[in-house]
């Protein structure tokens, strides 16, 4: 158990921070019906990253984490210009075309790195076994801090999310504020993708949304749900991966798939015998 608790210990609770932000953006994205925009900011955050590295910066520097910024803000720009009222293309087909361009393009460059294959990898799956404690405090603190400005602009942002004709009878600029929220994210997710990986980045941001939309419409609902089935499928995962031996981004992702499908599956049941 303590030798449990020594390795697993850091990973969970970086778990736990992932989902605490992660969780409240998945109902964003979930509301704008625009479920792949994080998985392609996500792949536009590894491209850039791959862009820093094969210009010769460190894969874990600073220089490549601001290449992997600078590409998910050019996402942000993308999808805000993308959202009108009328669309003769939906944006989801948008998103789409970003995401396999994005992913197509990193798999060109990182043909030509050394030891390609394992940064895709590292890139998908992440590394979230080995975060540190230095590590989850630095997320929680940035985290905290996107936290605090989401609380301040909820209203706007739910209001943009779920019914932007509203917005913009009110008179908001859904282009500005939809820049900003789409920056913010980025920024999230940048940071996050370095830590979990573009998969378990994905899962903590839909799986939970999607689990908790099963049970209730109510926004603060859903959220409270989400951050529970959150807190038990990492704790799940993270000990399946540690009993036997398994990466643990990929085990906690795949965890997610089959808690998801098997509540799927039981209220599907419990309605039809209702």
């Amino acid at each position: 158990m303590k030798e449990f608790l020594d390795v697993m210990t850091c990973p969970f609770l970086a778990c736990l921070v992932l989902v605490g932000i992660h969780v409240y953006l998945g109902l964003h994205i979930l509301a704008r019906v625009v479920i792949f925009v994080d998985l392609s900011i996500a792949q536009l955050a590894a491209l850039g990253t791959t862009t820093g590295f094969l210009l010769g910066f460190a894969f874990e520097s600073f220089e490549t984490y601001l290449f992997s910024l600078g590409f998910t803000l050019l996402g942000a720009v993308a999808f805000s210009l993308t959202r009108f009222r009328k669309q003769t293309i939906p944006q989801e087909a948008i998103v789409g075309i970003i995401y396999v361009v994005a992913s197509s393009l990193m798999i060109l460059l990182m043909d030509r790195a050394p030891h390609g294959a394992e940064h895709i990898k590292a890139l998908l799956v992440g590394q979230i076994l080995w975060a540190t404690g230095r590590n989850v405090l630095e997320t929680a603190i940035i985290y905290g801090i996107m936290g605090i400005l989401f609380f301040i602009f909820h209203r706007r942002f739910q209001t943009i999310s779920e019914s932007p004709e509203l917005a913009m009878e009110k008179g908001w600029s859904i282009l500005f504020w939809d820049f900003l929220f789409y920056s913010l994210f980025g920024f999230i997710v940048t940071h996050s993708v370095r830590i979990a990986g573009v998969l378990l980045v994905f899962s903590f941001l839909i799986v939970p949304g999607v689990f908790s939309s099963l049970f209730s419409s109510q926004w603060k609902t859903r959220l409270f749900i989400g951050w529970g089935m959150g807190t038990f499928v990492s704790m799940l995962g993270i000990s399946i991966s540690y009993i036997f031996d398994l990466p643990t981004g990929a085990t906690v992702v795949t965890t997610f798939g089959f808690v998801l499908l098997l509540s799927g599956i039981i209220y599907a049941l419990v309605r039809r015998i209702s």
